[in-house]
């Protein structure tokens, strides 16, 4: 039989937390994660840290909209003229790189944007979900866990009183 071997690359906090969850289910305390609870993780919980995460959310949230999408696709008609005109005279560079860059760059990202809220956000429902869920289960598997041992306990009782039964006869 061969040795289990982890595979995960995971940290050594998390490795630690797992083995002492294994160890003692019953002291386990689910917990909830979600997209807000790891923005520390990203910039650092510090003042700079939480003023960049702070900036970069508010930037994402007016960026990644529809109406954004809307807006860049209105600013880059500007140019369409332009780049119409490059194409019917050939200069085909000019009408590829308003295409990519103007059209393309500007239009995809608050639609990327958007669809990587919509993606975080469902991830973040499922989270909650999973962890009503697991949090549920720990529970009765720790009950579980309290009966098993009261029936531990009696058998051990048991076993003393037929021990007991045993050693000083039944009385016939």
């Amino acid at each position: 039989m061969s040795e289990h071997r982890e595979r995960r690359i995971s940290s050594p906090e998390h490795r630690q937390a797992y083995a002492e969850a294994r160890d003692d289910p019953m002291g386990h305390k689910p917990r909830l994660v979600t997209s807000r609870s790891v923005h520390p993780m990203v910039h650092g919980g510090g003042t700079v840290g939480r003023f960049n995460s702070w900036l970069a959310l508010h930037i994402t949230k007016a960026v990644g909209t529809m109406w954004a999408a809307y807006v860049f696709v209105l600013i880059s008609f500007i140019s369409l003229p332009q780049a119409l005109h490059a194409f019917l005279t050939g200069d085909t560079y000019v009408g590829i790189a308003w295409l990519s860059q103007s059209f393309l760059q500007l239009v995809l990202l608050p639609i990327i944007i958007v669809g990587q809220n919509v993606i975080s956000a469902s991830q973040d429902a499922r989270a909650e979900a999973d962890h009503i869920t697991l949090t549920t289960l720990h529970s009765i598997n720790v009950r579980q866990l309290r009966m098993l041992e009261q029936q531990e306990e009696m058998l051990k009782q048991q076993r003393a009183i037929l021990d007991l039964l045993e050693k000083h006869g039944t009385g016939n």
